[in-house]
């Protein structure tokens, strides 16, 4: 009788017989625990269908980053010319560090020292070279007329209008206003420039202030066994591009200072500001800048006096030896070490994709690239 009552007393407590077989349930019956049903066969990975529809929808969320990429080009080039900046006054601020300064303190002594440079700059030169270039334009035509004497160009020009197009374009006073498309053109250019100019400054601030916090987030994204090897070659990476940056400018003030002190003793010394700023300027253009800026200065001498002209070609093709095999390489020693082929291959594919500003960032990023292939690629390779 006891046996009987703790028998039911298990099973009545329960719910159910622990030992007794479990039955699943009929397809599509009700059960307490499935008041919907069971559940069905997985469906298929293997089915055509399946693996369409997943492509599908991976080709169309593919199209649609790639659409939203291009929409805020603009802003992610800001960013990465910002970044560059940050890295190229980064050498300052830790020299700063290393004198006793905090890091805050340090950022903005470098921002408000570049800042101010900036500013003195413009303040001083834009003027002169505002006057200097309202004069070269001035005498263009007079320029133009004595190169239409010679026997050739007046043969071009007589086949192609080019000496009469050029005087019309340089002596109609809105030759700017119809290179940027009316007056109103000229305003949202310039309106442009500035607030692309203040987004830049705000950000190289952010980034300068914050790049050790920024990097090293970066850095723990990777596995912890590779994190001090991810650290180092990433540290390495921003001192090269930060001694590229800094190292460009120095070569591009090289440039301008020894044009400026040449053509102020020549013929053209009105337009030696102006003429040296384009100079120091084009300079900044890897392998083809300093060449197109040769080129520039010296027709406008030759247009002025024949002398002039070939002291002029025969002064900037002293110089770039100077600068490439003296200049260049003491500058640039310890920040890039790139063969002569792939800077220029590297310039090419960034100007082609950026214009100015990506031959600028293509040396720098190659650079990176050649680190990173030389210490993991290719020691990996080595292992193997």
């Amino acid at each position: 009788m006891s046996d009987s009552s703790g028998t039911v007393g298990q099973t009545g407590r329960g719910g159910h017989d622990p030992a007794a077989p479990v039955v699943d349930p009929a397809p599509g019956a009700v059960t307490e625990h499935a008041p919907y049903g069971a559940q069905g066969e997985p469906f298929d990975r293997r089915s055509p269908f399946f693996f369409g529809f997943v492509a599908g929808l991976g080709a169309l969320t593919a199209i649609w980053l790639f659409q939203a990429l291009l929409g805020v080009g603009s802003v992610l080039l800001l960013v990465v010319v910002a970044f560059f900046l940050a890295a190229g006054l980064n050498p300052s601020v830790e020299f700063l560090e290393r004198r006793g300064l905090r890091r805050s303190l340090s950022v903005s002594v470098v921002i408000a020292v570049a800042l101010g440079a900036v500013g003195l700059f413009l303040v001083a030169i834009v003027p002169v070279i505002t006057d200097q270039v309202s004069s070269i334009s001035d005498n263009a035509p007079r320029w133009l007329d004595q190169l239409e004497r010679n026997d050739r160009i007046q043969e071009l020009n007589r086949e192609y209008e080019v000496i009469d197009r050029l005087k019309h374009f340089v002596s109609d006073g809105d030759f700017l206003s119809t290179l940027f498309g009316g007056a109103l053109g000229v305003g949202l250019k310039i309106l442009s420039a500035f607030f692309s100019l203040f987004v830049i400054v705000v950000l190289t601030l952010y980034f300068l202030a914050s790049l050790r916090t920024t990097t090293h987030a970066f850095y723990n994204l990777a596995p912890a066994s590779r994190r001090d090897r991810v650290t180092l070659l990433g540290d390495k990476v921003i001192a090269n591009i930060g001694g590229y940056v800094s190292g460009a400018f120095v070569v591009a003030l090289c440039a301008g200072l020894s044009s400026l002190i040449f053509l102020s003793l020549t013929e053209i010394g009105q337009y030696a500001v102006a003429l040296a700023f384009v100079v120091a300027l084009l300079d900044v253009i890897p392998m083809v800048g300093a060449t197109i800026g040769a080129v520039i200065v010296s027709a406008i001498g030759f247009a002025t006096d024949i002398k002039t002209g070939i002291a002029c070609v025969i002064f900037y093709v002293v110089y770039q030896q100077v600068e490439n095999y003296v200049i260049y390489p003491r500058v640039m020693s310890k920040s890039v070490d790139l063969p002569g082929a792939v800077i220029v291959i590297a310039a090419l594919i960034g100007g082609s994709l950026l214009g100015v500003v990506g031959a600028l960032l293509a040396i720098p990023a190659a650079s990176a690239l050649l680190l990173i292939i030389r210490e993991v690629v290719v020691k990996r390779q080595d292992t193997r």
